[in-house]
């Protein structure tokens, strides 16, 4: 008994790290005390299996996660009105983490938005053509949603005052600058400086590069990694995305990588022909859902019933799929769905959620196609079949 006591309480701690890697003190206190109860069994099993390091103290657990790739655009940073990031925030929250690094132990957020303007300044980022003024209102709430995210990761403590006061020009806002929580953000295997490439491609390979295994052990290694990562961060793994080496170690060792993801973090095994997922029972382990409430939510399940049945379909179409139905269903749908140009928004919102989930590819140039990919096969729904039995009592046909 108390053994299972103790495996479900590490299963409860990876699971926490696996959905938010970063745990404070503040905001995670139950996860994080499980988390530096467990820290030597839960170390050795990330270290073994995916090769992501994790420290923890007092205050923070911090699991250094590596995404599978570089190029998935599918999961933005998003703002708390979870409208994503745009350039502009991105590069405003490195200058904001890059003035922070040399702030005082307080700060306002006046003085970070002189300091910004002050990084954005540098002719070396000028010269990329990026421009930050703070001159508008767009802009200092784009400056207010990196703060919010920063108070949201615990970085930043709140001591007094209000961002919307200082959006309207009326006030200022006090934080703690909380260094320990600051100096765990970075993840990848070397420091920036230290990186010479000029070309963003290129300078995110170096960033994100991991040494080359150079014996039979160390590849083998270097795959089950990889394949557990793999397996743990993607909705879907598909056997055609993965190269010859990865496709012939997942063939020969998939019950056993399987097995001891499923007994780690309580993630099940969907098994078929074209891949892999791992389905969460308890569906914690996802910041996209489906299906969903409300009106995004009925959209995308309309959506992706109707590409179940298809291989391709135009933007087009679904354009047209999706206002017919905004007139089907505008007494339960939000305000507005029936308007001109309204269905665009629903079918956006609707892809992206399909593609984060790996169930959709979207080409978004011309002529602007979406594939259903295998696993949306799930949400097809079967024709209803009509057949006629005969009651025992008074023979008289019923329709079922």
């Amino acid at each position: 008994m108390i053994a299972d006591e103790e495996a479900a309480q590490r299963r409860a701690a990876l699971r926490a790290l696996l959905a938010k890697p970063l745990l404070t003190a503040e905001h995670d206190a139950d996860a994080l005390a499980l988390v530096r109860r467990h820290f030597t069994a839960l170390r050795e099993w990330l270290n073994r299996e995916t090769g992501w390091r994790l420290t923890a103290d007092t205050e923070t657990a911090r699991l250094f996660k590596t995404a599978p790739g570089t190029a998935d655009t599918t999961y933005p940073a998003r703002g708390r009105a979870k409208e994503p990031f745009g350039r502009r925030r991105y590069v405003a929250l490195c200058l904001a983490l890059a003035v922070l690094e040399r702030a005082d132990a307080q700060t306002t957020l006046g003085r970070l938005a002189e300091e910004v303007l002050n990084a954005a300044a540098e002719p070396e980022l000028t010269a990329t053509g990026f421009a930050f003024t703070l001159d508008s209102r767009a802009e200092r709430a784009d400056l207010v949603a990196v703060v919010r995210m920063l108070l949201d990761w615990g970085v930043l403590r709140k001591v007094a005052g209000d961002e919307d006061a200082y959006l309207s020009a009326t006030g200022d806002v006090l934080y703690d600058v909380r260094r320990p929580v600051l100096a765990a953000l970075l993840t990848g295997s070397r420091g920036p400086s230290t990186i010479s490439a000029s070309s963003f491609e290129e300078r995110l390979g170096e960033l994100t590069a991991e040494p080359v295994a150079d014996t039979d052990d160390l590849r083998n290694q270097a795959l089950r990694r990889r394949l557990t990562r793999r397996l743990l961060e993607d909705p879907v793994v598909y056997y055609r995305e993965l190269s010859q080496d990865e496709l012939a170690y997942l063939t020969s060792q998939r019950h056993a990588i399987l097995r001891r993801i499923e007994e780690a973090t309580g993630l099940v095994p969907e098994v078929r022909a074209e891949g892999v997922a791992m389905v969460d029972p308890e569906d914690e382990l996802t910041d996209v859902r489906m299906p969903e409430q409300r009106t995004d939510g009925h959209v995308t399940l309309l959506v992706a019933e109707h590409l179940a049945g298809r291989e391709r379909a135009s933007l087009e179409s679904l354009h047209a799929f999706v206002r017919q139905a905004a007139r089907e269903h505008a007494v339960y749908w939000r305000k507005g769905v029936t308007g001109p140009g309204a269905e665009e928004e629903l079918v956006e919102v609707a892809l992206g959620k399909l593609a984060a989930l790996r169930l959709v590819e979207v080409d978004d140039g011309p002529p602007g196609e979406v594939r259903a990919l295998p696993a949306i096969a799930r949400y097809a729904l079967d024709a209803p079949r009509v057949r006629e039995s005969r009651r025992r009592d008074s023979g008289e046909a019923v329709t079922v």
